[in-house]
């Protein structure tokens, strides 16, 4: 069983921010801004390659309902997954990163050179 399924079974400790039926969400324990909390279905899917057009259609709505809740919905917020080892996912399990409450930077690849992914 992963990691996010053992939070999902309550086996693994976690401050929750909003959950249903569904989905879950809590706060990332690294976080990379003010606010980072990540939302995951609660049915095991590994990665956003072999996710249901269905369950997206609830992340989305899921997603929409956090930013409220946390109250970054009109401040603005990123929303990020990560798909596979190349893509940088750590957990096989599908969890978006929801990050706000300042004004995020985009330096994830300023100093990437492109010759180097070529």
């Amino acid at each position: 069983m992963c990691l996010f399924c053992k939070i999902v079974n309550k086996e693994i400790p976690a401050n929750i921010i909003a959950e249903n039926d569904d989905f879950l969400a809590f706060h990332d324990i690294n976080p990379k801004a003010p606010i980072h909390i990540l939302a995951i279905p609660k049915k095991h899917v590994d990665s956003f390659i072999e996710v249901s057009p269905t369950t997206m259609a609830g992340m989305t709505s899921f997603i929409q309902e956090v930013a409220k809740e946390v109250k970054i919905e009109k401040s603005g917020y990123r929303i990020i997954t990560n798909i596979g080892e190349n893509g940088g996912q750590e957990v096989k399990h599908l969890h978006f990163h929801i990050l706000g409450g300042t004004k995020l930077a985009w330096g994830h690849f300023s100093d990437a050179d492109p010759k180097n992914n070529l």
